[in-house]
């Protein structure tokens, strides 16, 4: 007399629980996906946040794009976007957004689509596979998104970056030859050749220093030289990647700006780091609840039916 017949059963109650405990099964196996996804997102965005946080705020620690004062003639303004720390912080966001949602999602489409193979469809009744699979397409479509992104930003920047482009000397490249042929103020090519300097891969810190030093001199002798429409924020990136330290007064107006992102820095850095630990740990534990269901589940079904 097998189990069945000794003990009879109610089916329909049973298949009720089973199915219930199926659903939680499949609900926690869902909870640990996205709560893993919640801590590898903010692993990533604890390495990145410090530009995130200093885009907010408009700031840089370094020339990271070319800023073309006022006193410059449109001509000049076509071949050259201004920089826009804020909207580069937004638009790294909304792209952050766009790689988690198409991740997240499109993961769970390459797992179904690949379920019905009957070779994956065995091996995905393991849970641990069925993670990786979906941890593997999510990071492919990761990736992909990135290069689509980045891709983008290299073709708005290759206009630019040819402008400012040389190879051995500053003298080489189109910006200075324009410079020359026009009645540009001193302090504005100095403040355009310095950034150019910088721009330079690898970093020409050489000729930045000489701008750098033309660039303090004008300040301290040009009368003018706050109407000339500098950005304060690109004189203090300037003197700390190249002196290391704020140098001129301007320069140090932008230092209470900087020690307040920061320290908002630090702040969603300790934060970011806390989530991770969480997300990790609560994925850890509610994949384990799940496993456990589901060897119970294992378990009522050959008890039934074996």
């Amino acid at each position: 007399m097998n189990q069945t017949t000794k003990y009879p059963l109610d089916t329909q109650h049973l298949q009720q629980g089973l199915t219930l405990l199926q659903k939680r099964q499949r609900r926690l196996a869902f909870l640990a996906l996205l709560s893993s996804t919640v801590g590898i997102v903010s692993l990533i965005t604890a390495f990145m946040q410090q530009d995130i946080v200093l885009g907010l705020f408009g700031l840089s620690l370094d020339i990271q794009q070319l800023h073309i004062p006022y006193a410059v003639d449109e001509q000049l303004r076509e071949f050259i976007h201004h920089p826009d720390y804020l909207m580069n912080a937004f638009s790294w966001l909304a792209w952050l957004l766009l790689k988690v949602v198409v991740s997240f999602i499109g993961a769970f489409f390459i797992v179904g689509f690949l379920k019905r193979f009957k070779y994956f469809l065995f091996k995905f009744q393991s849970f641990v596979l069925k993670f990786v699979a979906w941890l593997l397409a999510f990071i492919v479509l990761w990736s992909g998104v990135t290069y689509v992104q980045y891709d983008l930003k290299d073709d708005e920047k290759s206009e630019t970056a040819s402008f400012i482009q040389y190879d051995q000397s500053i003298q080489q490249s189109e910006i200075y030859a324009y410079l020359q042929q026009t009645d540009t103020p001193d302090a504005v090519k100095d403040y355009l050749l310095v950034q150019t300097a910088l721009l330079h891969k690898p970093e020409d810190k050489t000729i930045a220093k000489v701008y750098a030093e033309k660039l303090l001199n004008d300040e301290k002798i040009d009368p003018r030289f706050q109407e000339y429409g500098f950005k304060s924020e690109q004189i203090w990136a300037i003197q700390h990647q190249v002196y290391g330290h704020s140098v001129s007064n301007i320069a140090k107006t932008v230092d209470p700006q900087i020690n307040k992102a920061v320290f908002w820095s630090n702040i969603a850095q300790n934060i970011l780091w806390v989530i991770t630990a969480l997300s990790l740990f609560i994925s850890l534990l509610i994949y384990f609840l799940a496993h456990r269901i589901k060897q119970r589940l294992i378990r009522i079904d050959q008890q039934i039916f074996h």
